[in-house]
């Protein structure tokens, strides 16, 4: 039976085609290239972080991660194609309109992620303590290769946030990530 799962945010409606619903599905498993990088970092023998499921619908779904590493930072993930999307923020999510924070994409992260709180054995990537600061919902008003705009509903963020690519950085994963006017 057909269902609506979620609208493409990575091609446009003429791109789509009848064919990419069967590409769609093997997105969705968690064996996919898509978490390929995140899994290769981890030994989950070690680790109390999930290895990643397939999501069963509904709104997208956002997370803000204190993350007490190396050096304490926070963790912003979009849902996005049966994964998180993720950047590190190293000085703090901007609160107010006009902030601006440098924000460094890392590797996709799985669904499950979102409520991952915990501590990450010292040896492993990521060692040190996760805590969730926010979480909620989110609507996508722009999702582009160099600009992302969404409108955050959760628990401590409401509001208009924007993260754009910083086409100056040597590496292509430094963007910046601002706090719109509502």
């Amino acid at each position: 039976m057909a269902r609506f799962k979620h609208l493409r945010d990575d091609k446009p409606p003429s791109e789509c085609t009848i064919d990419q619903i069967i590409e769609d599905k093997k997105m969705d498993t968690p064996n996919t290239d898509k978490l390929k990088e995140y899994a290769s970092k981890r030994h989950f023998e070690e680790t109390p972080e999930p290895k990643g499921e397939e999501k069963k619908g509904g709104e997208l779904i956002y997370v803000i991660q204190e993350h007490n590493a190396r050096r304490l930072h926070y963790d912003l993930r979009l849902e996005s194609g049966g994964a998180l999307k993720s950047w590190a923020v190293p000085k703090g999510i901007p609160q107010k309109s006009g902030e601006r924070r440098l924000a460094v994409q890392t590797e996709d992260h799985p669904y499950e992620y979102a409520s991952f709180e915990g501590t990450i054995a010292k040896g492993q990537y990521g060692a040190g303590t996760v805590k969730i600061w926010d979480k909620g919902h989110f609507e996508p008003k722009l999702w582009e290769k160099d600009k992302i705009e969404v409108t955050l509903n959760g628990q401590t963020l409401k509001g208009r946030y924007i993260l754009v690519r910083l086409k100056t950085a040597k590496e292509d994963n430094a963007w910046l990530l601002l706090k719109g006017k509502d």
